[in-house]
C-alpha cells in the first residue's frame, strides 16, 4: 500500500514508454568480517590501482621518524567488492474483493487499538454502508488501515463512495477509502556488479585500537606516492567482531 501524499509537480512529463517502468533503488547489506575494512575513494581509478597491487605494507608508526628496527608494519590484502544487484523484477498484483484501504487518518493522541476499534465500529454498521468486519490491520509503514469484511460486495460499495466522513473522538474526519492491492514477487533476477570506487582490505591484525587503526589506514591509502588518493569513506571492523556495510546508489 502506498500512502497518499500531497505533491507539487515541477518537472517534465516522462516518455509514454517509461510510464509503466518500476525504478529500483538498491540498498545492499554487505557483511564485513573481523580484521577487514572497506575503503571508498573519490575516484574509481585510485581504487583500481590499489586492487591491482593486491598486497600492501602499511606503516603503523603514523609517520613518526623511527629506527628501522622500531618500525612496525602490517601486510593487508586488497580485493574488489562484488555485490548482487537486481536486474529484473516481476510483481503480480491482486486486488482484494473484501478489503478496503482507509487513509487520511488524523494524528490523534489515542492508542492504535482504540483507533482500530472506532473504525471497526463505524464500518461494521449497515447504515454507514458497511458490514461485519472480519479483521483489521494497521500498516505501520504508511499509517493506513486495512479493513476486511466477512461478506463480498461491502468493500466495493465503500470504494465507490471514495471519501467517507467518520467520527473519531470529538471530531469528524474525511477519510479516503481505496481498493486494497497486494503484490507478490513473481520473478526476481540478479546480476553481479563491481563497486567501482570501493576496495575490501583483509588480513588486518588486531594490533591497534579501532580508531588509531582506521586513521592509519586512511593516512596510508590517501597518499599518492603509494598509489592512493582522496578517501571518501572508510569502515574498519577489528578482529573478533563482525560488521554490516550498507551500499546505496552512487549518484556521483
Amino acid at each position: 500500500a502506498l500512502p497518499e501524499k500531497k505533491m507539487v509537480f515541477k518537472g517534465l512529463v516522462t516518455n509514454k514508454e517509461d510510464m509503466n517502468k518500476l525504478v529500483l533503488t538498491p540498498l545492499i547489506h554487505y557483511p564485513l568480517l573481523g580484521g577487514s575494512a572497506l575503503i571508498t575513494f573519490e575516484k574509481a581509478e585510485v581504487a583500481q590501482r590499489i586492487i591491482e597491487v593486491q598486497e600492501h605494507v602499511v606503516e603503523l608508526s603514523n609517520g613518526e621518524e623511527l629506527e628501522e628496527l622500531d618500525r612496525c608494519r602490517v601486510r593487508v590484502q586488497a580485493a574488489p567488492v562484488d555485490i548482487l544487484l537486481p536486474s529484473a523484477l516481476e510483481i503480480g498484483l491482486t486486488r482484494s474483493s473484501r478489503s478496503i484501504l482507509v487513509s487520511g487518518l488524523p494524528s490523534l493522541s489515542i492508542p492504535e487499538e482504540a483507533l482500530l476499534d472506532k473504525l471497526e465500529l463505524f464500518f461494521s454498521k449497515t447504515k454507514n454502508g458497511g458490514g461485519e468486519v472480519e479483521s483489521r490491520e494497521f500498516l505501520n509503514d504508511s499509517g493506513e488501515v486495512v479493513l476486511t469484511f466477512v461478506e463480498d460486495g461491502v468493500a466495493e460499495l465503500l470504494i465507490m463512495r471514495g471519501c467517507i466522513q467518520v467520527p473519531i473522538g470529538k471530531g469528524k474526519y474525511d477519510l479516503k477509502v481505496s481498493p486494497c492491492v497486494s503484490g507478490d514477487i513473481a520473478n526476481l533476477q540478479f546480476q553481479l556488479s563491481r563497486c567501482p570506487r570501493t576496495v575490501l582490505l583483509s588480513g588486518i591484525p588486531d594490533v591497534l585500537g579501532e580508531e588509531p587503526m582506521r586513521d592509519t589506514l586512511e593516512i596510508h591509502f590517501q597518499k599518492a606516492s603509494r598509489g592512493g588518493g582522496e578517501v571518501d569513506a572508510l569502515a574498519y571492523v577489528p578482529a573478533g567482531r563482525q560488521g554490516l556495510a550498507v551500499f546505496t546508489e552512487d549518484v556521483g
